[in-house]
């Protein structure tokens, strides 16, 4: 039919956009037949056909087409990888509907929800970011009040591996490597993993990093989603009948806890933004996590010794330490942190035997407060920088 429809038009290039393609192929509706043969015996001998399919289950994309062993065998010819909006494009679209909110609001919202479109049509105009995210989340009958159900079983077509690994993961800060994640789990170590693995890491929920001089088998998997991370922290555990539980938490520890790390991970999304604050947007970087391997110590050692989230290896013979900090004010190094820092540091050049300079950056919201310990840090970008 569909054949018999384009033949009919006129001359000229016709255009076939076919969404959520993955659902049109149920149990025994031969559909990946009937495409193959669309296109391999008619389509692809035409010049004036274009066909575009889109899916967000990654892994019928992958294994029906990207990786098609079949029929669809190397017909792809492009791939368009669908990326989370950025701070700056969030900024725009909610300009576009005539919300107002400062960029510190956008961040909040960020935190909660990424970059995900679908999510941000849901803020309303006239409601502080606490108010949205109470009705959206909180409120019964709030509209993506469940949406962590439906999430990976809408990616996924057999999601019970993926969830497993993200709930693991969710509890690791710094990130597990596929072994320490095998024991969590309980997972067999087979294929299924490893391609679940995989395709957490291909959506962007998980990040996978190996720091300086590591082969890939010495990767750390660590999970990176907002909304994953949010549900984990206050959805998991919400009572049915709960409502307006966020604007009740404003001034929480746990929230102010929680601000901070997923700050950490705005940032990580952000990485070049924060290179073109550096003024090294044009010279080419390698981006790490590292953590030392010497266990135990203080100051900014714990379980694997001193951590750094993000690492940015210049071809310049220069290394960036990036410090996140979320502050509502300017962020004030004090005695202890200073001590922290620099132990990380020393740490680094120490383990990795680093022959370059090495640069203390701070990322933060706004901006350092230039105090006695101020004087240790080499560059500063601020949350401005990242809507850049």
């Amino acid at each position: 039919m569909l054949e018999e429809g384009l033949t009919k038009l006129p001359q000229g290039k016709k255009v076939v956009f076919i969404d959520e393609l993955p659902w049109m192929d149920s149990q025994r509706s031969n559909f990946v037949s009937a495409l193959e043969a669309f296109w391999n015996g008619w389509a692809s001998a035409r010049n004036d056909i274009v066909l575009v399919v889109c899916g967000s289950a990654t892994s019928w994309m992958t294994d029906k087409l990207i990786n098609a062993r079949g029929g669809l065998h190397n017909r792809l010819t492009h791939r368009i990888r669908l990326e989370p909006f950025t701070l700056a494009e969030c900024e725009r679209f909610l300009t576009a509907r005539g919300i107002v909110a400062t960029r510190m609001q956008i961040l909040e919202y960020y935190m909660v929800m990424g970059g995900v479109p679908y999510y941000w049509n849901y803020i309303e105009k006239g409601r502080s970011p606490a108010q949205n995210i109470d009705a959206m989340f909180f409120n019964p009958g709030g509209e993506l009040r469940g949406e962590y159900n439906h999430l990976y079983a809408s990616l996924f077509r057999k999601p019970q591996r993926h969830i497993a690994i993200v709930a693991a993961l969710g509890t690791k800060k710094a990130g597990m490597t596929r072994e320490e994640l095998l024991g969590a789990t309980r997972l067999a170590d087979n294929g299924a993993f490893g391609k679940a693995l995989s395709e957490l890491v291909e959506c962007g929920f998980v990040r996978r990093y190996r720091m300086p001089g590591r082969k890939t088998h010495g990767s750390v998997f660590q999970l990176i989603d907002n909304f994953t991370l949010f549900h984990f922290r206050f959805l998991a555990d919400l009572d049915e009948d709960d409502d307006g539980v966020w604007m009740d938490m404003q001034n929480s520890s746990a929230i102010n806890v929680w601000r901070g790390l997923s700050f950490e991970r705005v940032c990580l999304a952000h990485a070049e933004q924060i290179k073109r604050a550096l003024g090294i947007s044009g010279v080419r970087t390698k981006l790490y996590a590292w953590r030392s391997q010497n266990v135990g110590g203080k100051n900014g050692a714990g379980a694997h010794g001193a951590q750094i989230d993000l690492l940015i290896e210049r071809a310049d013979n220069a290394v960036n330490i990036c410090e996140m900090k979320y502050s509502a004010s300017e962020y004030e190094i004090d005695r202890e942190e200073s001590r922290r820092m620099l132990n990380r540091r020393d740490r680094f050049i120490s383990e990795e035997r680093c022959k370059g300079a090495v640069y203390l950056t701070f990322v933060t919201t706004c901006g350092l407060a230039h105090n006695m310990y101020w004087n240790d840090v080499q560059s500063e970008v601020t949350l401005d920088d990242l809507f850049k």
